[in-house]
Formats: C-alpha cells, sequence, structure tokens
C-alpha cells in the first residue's frame, strides 16, 4: 500500500521513552520483528489477528479496531460477491478504519484490506479461461501487476486469487475463473499470476498480496455442483490437483484458501493433513491460510462439528489461520486455549503468520491509502494491454467454408482459394476469415452486440459498463455506413437484415450471471433459442461468422455444421469489441487454444487429457466399434490445445539427441520443425506431451509437460526445442514418495492433444 500524507506510525509508533518499538525497525530481520511483536501480545490480541470481517466500517466497528481485535477485513457484497454489484470500494472508510487500528489500539497493528481482484480491477481483462486460452505467461504477469497497480490506489493490499483448481468439469460454473485442465498450465500461468500480483520482492510498491485458492479438490465436486462432495484419494490430488498449488508456494504465494468441500470426507477446512502437514509442513509454506467465505461456521453444516465453538477448534488444529466472516474465532478461540482445549502454539503459529505478512506487505510503514479518490477508469496505456491480452485469448475452431453461399444479387458462390487453418500443404480453400478490407455491408446481431457490463466476465466487482468498447461501435468505426447493427429481439426483423447483408457475424454465448460461483448447469448447448437463430440465419446461405462468448466449454457440434468460421472469444473484458473487430478482419491473427477439452456433449463428461489407461484400452482408431458409446463418438470434437489461425503450419520429424536418458542427472533434447505453409504471419504454439508407459500407479495416457510458441512469417521454418528430464516423469507412487523410475516413455510434440508426432526414448536406472 503506497504511503499518504497521514503519519505513519500512529498511536503505537514509540514507547514511552520515545524509543522505536521493535517491530518497526526496518535494521532487523523479519523473524525478528514478527517474534517481537507477538512477544507483547496478549491472548486476545493474537485472536485478533485470526478474525476477519466483511465491509468494516470505523464507527459501527470502532471498539473491535482499538481492541486489535481484528486483523484483516474484506470488501465484497456477500457470500457470492462476483455474482452482485456493490459500491465499490471506500479509500474514506479504509483510511479511517486504519486511523483507529494503528492510532488507537495498543500496539498499533494495520489491518490488511482485501477484495477479489481475479482478472483486472477498473481495467478489466479477459476471464482467466480466457488469458488461459492465450499460453501465455509474460501475458498474464503483465494484467495481474496492472490489475495489483490499479487495486493499491483503493487500497486493496490483497486479492483472492489466482484460482487453480484443475477441472474436466464445465457443468461446474467457476472453471471461467480457472487456468484451465491441464496441471503444468495451470501451475505455470498461475505462478506468473502470483509474480505480477506481489511484484519482484515482497511489499514492492503498487503490489498485492496474491492467494492460491481453492485448496485443494474443488474442481472435482460431484455433477458440477458447486459446494458438492468430492471423492477423491491423495495420490491423485498429489499427482494432478496439488501441482499447480505447489507451483504457486514455490513462486512465493503469500496466501492459501481453503476449498468448501470436503475431500473423500474430510472438510478442508478441518484437514489437518493436506493443510498443516502437507502445506505447511512438506512444503515449507509459511504464509497464510485463510478461510473461504464463512467456511468454518460451515463445517456446523458439513456435519462435522457441534457448534461454532467446535468449529474454531477442528480449523485451527487443521492449520486454518484467518477465520473468514464466520466469527467462530473471535468468539471461541481464547477461551478454548484458557481451557486446555486448543494448545496456545497453534493461536500463536496464525498470529505469527499474519503478522508475517502484515510486515512483508509494509503495512507497518505505510497503512494509509495515498489518494483520496477511488482509482480513475482504464487509461490510455491500461486499454492497450487490454486489448492485446483480449485478442490473444480468442481461438480459431473452424474456418472453413463447405456451404454454397448467396451473394446479394442471388448468385451463388463456392469456396474461394487461398489457405485456411490446418496442416496440410498445397492448394487449399479461403476461409471466410479474416474478412475483407472492403467487405460490402456487415451485420453484427445477437445479444452482445452493443452491451458493455456482459462482455466483462463473472467476478468483475469494480469494472464498469460504460468502460467496454462494444463489437457495435467497433464495427461502425470501421465501416461506417456499411455496418449494420442489431440486438437480436426480433428474430424475424434480424432475417431481414441478413438478406441485406453480405456477411453476418452472430454473436452467441452466456451472460456472465451463466458462469462463475453457484452458477452450474446441466445443459453445454447454448442458451435457449440462440441455436434456433443461428439455424435459420445458417438456412439463407450467405457467409456466417459466429463468436461465441462463454465462460465455460459448450457444446458447439451444430454451431459448427451451421456457420463458415467459428471463433471463442470467452468474455474478454473492456477492449471486447476493437480487439474482436481486429482480429475478424486481420489486423490480428487469432493465436488462442483451448485450455480446456470441449466435450462433445454434456453426456461425454469428463472429457480430458486427465484421462489414464483402462484395462481394456481403446483407441480413437477404434471409436466407432469399440461400444464405449452406443450413440456416438467418445473422442471429443475439439481437443484440449486446440486453435486455428489465418495460416497453416507443416511438422517435420521429431528429432531427438538421444534414445536414452539417465535417471539421475540426465536430460535430452527434443525438437520439431514447424513451417509456415500459408500466406500470412502466424503464431503456433507447439505442445509437448509425456506419457510414462510403466509405473507404479496409472499414469496419464497424454500429459501436457511444455509448450513453445513460434511466431513465423510466410514460407519460414523454426525449430521448437524442448528440454526433457526425470524430473518431468517423476509422479508420486502407491506410498505418496515422489520417484522417476527407469523404463520406456512416449514423447508426443503437436498443435493439440490429438494432432502430433511421438518418439520413444528408453530412461535407464
Amino acid at each position: 500500500m503506497t504511503t499518504g500524507k497521514e503519519s505513519q506510525q500512529g498511536h503505537g509508533g514509540k514507547e514511552g521513552g520515545g524509543t522505536v518499538r521493535p517491530w518497526l525497525r526496518p535494521d532487523l530481520s523479519l523473524e525478528q520483528r514478527v517474534e517481537a511483536l507477538l512477544s507483547e501480545m496478549t491472548l486476545t490480541e493474537k485472536v485478533g489477528q485470526t478474525h476477519q470481517i466483511a465491509n468494516v466500517d470505523a464507527s459501527l466497528n470502532h471498539d473491535l479496531l482499538s481492541s486489535g481485535g481484528l486483523g484483516s477485513a474484506l470488501t465484497a457484497s456477500g457470500a457470492t460477491a462476483g455474482n452482485e454489484r456493490d459500491e465499490g470500494v471506500r479509500v474514506s472508510a479504509i483510511n479511517a478504519a486504519q486511523r483507529v487500528a494503528v492510532r488507537e489500539s495498543r500496539l498499533g497493528i494495520p489491518v490488511l484490506f482485501g477484495r477479489d481482484v481475479i482478472h483486472g480491477h477498473r481495467t478489466v481483462f479477459p476471464i482467466p479461461l480466457g488469458l488461459a486460452a492465450a499460453w501465455d505467461e509474460d501475458l498474464v504477469c503483465r494484467t495481474a501487476r496492472l490489475a495489483a497497480a490499479e487495486a493499491t490506489q483503493d487500497g486493496v493490499a490483497w486479492t483472492f486469487a489466482p484460482m487453480l483448481d484443475i477441472s474436466e468439469e464445465p457443468r461446474w460454473g467457476r472453471v471461467a475463473e480457472s487456468l484451465g485442465e491441464a496441471p503444468v498450465l495451470a501451475g505455470r500461468l498461475g505462478a506468473a499470476m502470483v509474480r505480477g500480483f506481489q511484484g519482484d520482492t515482497p511489499g514492492e510498491s503498487h503490489t498485492i498480496a496474491a492467494c492460491a485458492k481453492h485448496f485443494v479438490g474443488y474442481g472435482l465436486v460431484g455433477g458440477g455442483r458447486d459446494y458438492e462432495t468430492v471423492q477423491v484419494g491423495e495420490n491423485t490430488l498429489r499427482n494432478c490437483h496439488l501441482r499447480p498449488f505447489r507451483a504457486a508456494v514455490e513462486a512465493g504465494c503469500a496466501t492459501v484458501m481453503a476449498a468448501f468441500t470436503d475431500v473423500d470426507g474430510v472438510p478442508m477446512h478441518a484437514h489437518r493433513h493436506l493443510l498443516r502437514e502437507v502445506l505447511k509442513g512438506e512444503w515449507g509454506f509459511d504464509g497464510v491460510v485463510v478461510a473461504d467465505w464463512d467456511g468454518v461456521g460451515q463445517l456446523v453444516n458439513q456435519g462435522v462439528a457441534a457448534d461454532l465453538r467446535d468449529a474454531a477448534a477442528q480449523a485451527i488444529a487443521a492449520g486454518v489461520d484467518i477465520d473468514m466472516v464466520s466469527g467462530a474465532y473471535a468468539a471461541h478461540l481464547a477461551e478454548l486455549v484458557e481451557a486446555g482445549l486448543v494448545p496456545l502454539d497453534l493461536v500463536d503459529d496464525a498470529a505469527r503468520r499474519v503478522i508475517r505478512l502484515k510486515i512483508r506487505q509494509r503495512l507497518f510503514e505505510h497503512p494509509y491509502v495515498a489518494s483520496t479518490t477511488n482509482a480513475p477508469g482504464p487509461r490510455t496505456e491500461s486499454r492497450v494491454l487490454a486489448r492485446e491480452a483480449a485478442a490473444a485469448s480468442f481461438v480459431l475452431l473452424s474456418n472453413n467454408p463447405t456451404r454454397s453461399i448467396s451473394t446479394r444479387d442471388g448468385t451463388h458462390k463456392g469456396p474461394q482459394e487461398g489457405t485456411q487453418g490446418g496442416a496440410q500443404k498445397g492448394p487449399q480453400y479461403a476461409g471466410i476469415l479474416p474478412l475483407a478490407a472492403k467487405p460490402g455491408r456487415v451485420l453484427v446481431t445477437g445479444p452482445f452486440a452493443q452491451e458493455g457490463e456482459a462482455l466483462l466476465g463473472t467476478w468483475t466487482l469494480d469494472g464498469r459498463a460504460e468502460d467496454v468498447a462494444s463489437p457495435a461501435a467497433a464495427l461502425r468505426a470501421r465501416l461506417l455506413d456499411g455496418a449494420i447493427i442489431d440486438d437480436g429481439r426480433f428474430n424475424d426483423r434480424t432475417l431481414h437484415l441478413v438478406r441485406e447483408a453480405d456477411t453476418t457475424i452472430a454473436l452467441v454465448g452466456e451472460h456472465p450471471s451463466r458462469s462463475g460461483e453457484a452458477n452450474s448447469v446441466t445443459d453445454l448447448g447454448l442458451p435457449a433459442g440462440q441455436l434456433e437463430v443461428l439455424r435459420a440465419i445458417s438456412a439463407l446461405g450467405k457467409p456466417l461468422v459466429v463468436v461465441v462468448f462463454t465462460g465455460r466449454p459448450l457444446d458447439l457440434g451444430e454451431v459448427l455444421d451451421l456457420a463458415d468460421a467459428v471463433l471463442v472469444a470467452w468474455h474478454p473484458g473492456v477492449e471486447a469489441g476493437p480487439a474482436l473487430i481486429e482480429t475478424l478482419f486481420g489486423d490480428r491473427s487469432p493465436g488462442g487454444r483451448l485450455p480446456m477439452t470441449f466435450p462433445r456433449s454434456g453426456g461425454h463428461l469428463p472429457s480430458s487429457t486427465l484421462a489414464r489407461p483402462t484395462g481394456r484400452p481403446v483407441s480413437p482408431a477404434d471409436d466407432r466399434v469399440s461400444g464405449r458409446y452406443l450413440d456416438t463418438l467418445a473422442v471429443p470434437r475439439l481437443p484440449f490445445g486446440s486453435g486455428l489461425t489465418y495460416t497453416t503450419f507443416g511438422y517435420g520429424t521429431l528429432r531427438l539427441s538421444a534414445r536414452e536418458m539417465p535417471l539421475h542427472g540426465g536430460s535430452l533434447q527434443a525438437s520439431v520443425e514447424v513451417t509456415n505453409t500459408g500466406s500470412r504471419p502466424g503464431r503456433e504454439v507447439v505442445q509437448l506431451y509425456l506419457r510414462d508407459l510403466v509405473a507404479d500407479v496409472t499414469r496419464p495416457l497424454l500429459e501436457l509437460a511444455d509448450w513453445v510458441s513460434l511466431v513465423l512469417d510466410p514460407g519460414v521454418t523454426g525449430t521448437a526445442t524442448f528440454a526433457i528430464t526425470p524430473a518431468q516423469l517423476a509422479y508420486y507412487d502407491r506410498t505418496m514418495t515422489l520417484r522417476s523410475d527407469p523404463g520406456e516413455a512416449v514423447i508426443t510434440v503437436g498443435p493439440d492433444a490429438s494432432s502430433s508426432v511421438t518418439a520413444r526414448i528408453t530412461v535407464t536406472g
């Protein structure tokens, strides 16, 4: 938090003789300062550091603040704040509360203020799942850094992001907040987000503390139903779901949030083994574990605690350091310690971690907000980054017209010469995209055409609808009178406009209220009525581009058949319109790749790259006759990692520096030449997958291990090179011991999880 004009020491700055209190001395080490303050605290004051409330008010909560009874506060509209608007952060309220805490409390400990800054603050970027589609760590880091800089202007010192839940369940609305289904992708992007929020050094100016959530297994909720129970063993947790959290911790993530769910019968807010023994003990995490909203209190609802007193005892024993809003710690912890039911050491450990975080964030030096007004709307340079991020998130799913299309004069044209997405060489047919510089009359239709707020996505607490550049405005700016705008309210009117236009861009998909927390669905198709309109438009035989705004993977099978091109745009943020129009007209080339598998239907779930071998394996070639499904194919139509651009790429032979790799200290290089075989520059995301053929436990059939982005001009060949080590094949065995084995492994390199070149290596003991 940046320094304001007010006194930074306040009432608690100096002791009676004028000596600076030791926890305020910068010449002492972090731990010396922590222990100096902890040694001065009463039991009540220690418990106070574990207590968090929402929307603190200096008048209403004066006694709590002046007694040192409040450690942190969050600003939120309620338990599902991502679905509800509030009045925003009030800088004056934060400073007023800090004045009481710093000047009037005995020890002058400032309050830590948190807020959900999930994918931007005033400048809203694509939803996290959209950011993940860019497969770009640097981009993710830069968006988080800008979000932190804006949030600090409002006094926010702590955010509850990144969300690192691994899920192959798109019915679950919270996949919108995730960074994809692959542990390596989510882990690397999550670590990048942590670095962006927190900066290079603790307490760096204009940075905020990050929070890895939800620890752990929340993405496995049964049936995609939010808050549902989770059935999973520790081996699966260690080999998949814990991995991105480990990456965040290794990146220095300041805090971790416990998940709402139980894991195989033990609620995470009472899970001593995973929180205290694994996270804090085995991993050496010295940060703060915070409860989710009323997570401690919900132990009563989950049937493992008799009352709040019992819940407080179980949660502190498990390793939950901050009780978010339930009040269980404030009401019962001190009494439980005095009764000998909770060891004082547990409360000391929790308070110590909170104090350590506050010192690292330099809250004692800078407790007040420097500005007197809230952060302004998106600046020009912020919009430049927002547009870059939005365009990078777009995934082109198809661009290959096979329908005969009608022109305005009634004649018919077949596909045109040129290039399309794909990897083949030689004469090819042009996709409808990019649109021509002079495309004639272009119709933009659908509920998102003139929208603002709906393009921001879920969990955008401080974004404003008026800041969003809409698709309609961007198209008008480009084509002037050649732009036809239709909100799609009257389908019969829409069809008249389709007949008048040379090209139709149909904007379909989900409103953000259909994604995010507590917004699960059973049907992965488009919302009611949209597919029927697309059928009617397509039947007119005119060129049709479909843009899908969504917070989750959808069943787009029929949409792909109806349209000449389909682009997934997620919920792209404040620069949605300009980024979209620039991409459709070829100023930018789509370079995104799917961070989650798009299943054929809800009946195919789970469908992902997390699959492991069964006793009766079925290859994709056997799909039609295997009986895996009687009524449809089992393989996804849109596999993980897939996406097209406005050119084509050809892959050469996979080359290895060696066929054998020593188990201890060994490594080898795998490389493949990739050639841009089309007529435009383009970005190819070359993906590396590994498979351990024989292990102590079943291992994934195809697991993402790395990726390389190549940006190539037409006719240019580049080389994607990967360094492979035994550590990338390491896994936890039946005894939960991390190991790598000698034996055979398969290396797969390609543009997605279904198209690839492979080679075998041997790991020698």
